[in-house]
């Protein structure tokens, strides 16, 4: 009797997803060096030389598990833009919404935010090839097309800034808005009796805002 290929093709997909949710956990908890296959492979309750046979090396894991991620909050926040129930927003609103995005990476995904700086640090520290980094790259872009949606709407209505090129402006806030949220998710802030993390975050994101569009007199 042969075998029953569709069965196997989605138990070693159940595998996967064992191994990069269990792997985004144990690395968000414990930061990416200090975590190894074994590890990974215990956590996820596989073999290592399966593990293995998935991810032949480390990098390519990390890369894996980090995309897997994104995509995964990336999915969710699409769903939250459809189910806001206004189809015809001005590029103003829908900049509103990705700033927005990134003070409910805040308060829904610190671990996300965690594994993030987690991340960058590996890539500084490891030597993680390029074709490593392909699958990562892939997803940054995919997230620099979502935003030129918004600049393309915004040359249109002419409530976004456009005098800006599309790209610059689509790292400004990206970077400002994803180190800020990380900073204070991670508790790398100067902090005392007035420090209200929220309130800050709502200001920096009104600051943007009164930045980068633009309002009818």
């Amino acid at each position: 009797m042969g075998r029953n290929l569709e069965k196997d093709a989605i138990e070693m997909a159940a595998k996967n997803q064992r191994i990069l949710e269990n792997g985004f956990r144990i690395f968000a908890e414990n930061s990416i060096e200090k975590v190894t296959m074994s590890d990974v492979a215990k956590a996820a309750g596989v073999a290592v030389s399966s593990l293995y046979r998935y991810y032949n090396t480390k990098p390519t894991l990390v890369v894996a598990i980090s995309t897997w991620a994104w995509n995964e909050y990336t999915k969710e926040n699409a769903r939250k833009a459809t189910e806001s129930g206004k189809p015809d927003r001005t590029a103003a609103e829908m900049f509103d919404f990705y700033l927005e995005s990134f003070l409910d990476l805040y308060y829904n995904h610190k671990n996300l935010l965690r594994f993030n700086q987690f991340f960058n640090t590996y890539l500084l520290s490891e030597t993680v090839s390029e074709e490593e980094r392909v699958p990562y790259i892939d997803m940054i872009r995919g997230l620099e097309a979502r935003f030129g949606k918004i600049y393309d709407k915004g040359l249109q209505d002419g409530t976004l800034r456009t005098d800006i090129p599309e790209k610059q402006l689509f790292s400004m806030t990206l970077h400002l808005m994803l180190a800020i949220v990380t900073r204070y998710a991670t508790g790398l802030i100067y902090q005392n009796d007035e420090t209200d993390a929220e309130t800050e975050l709502r200001m920096q994101k009104e600051l943007l805002i009164a930045r980068f569009t633009v309002r009818e007199d």
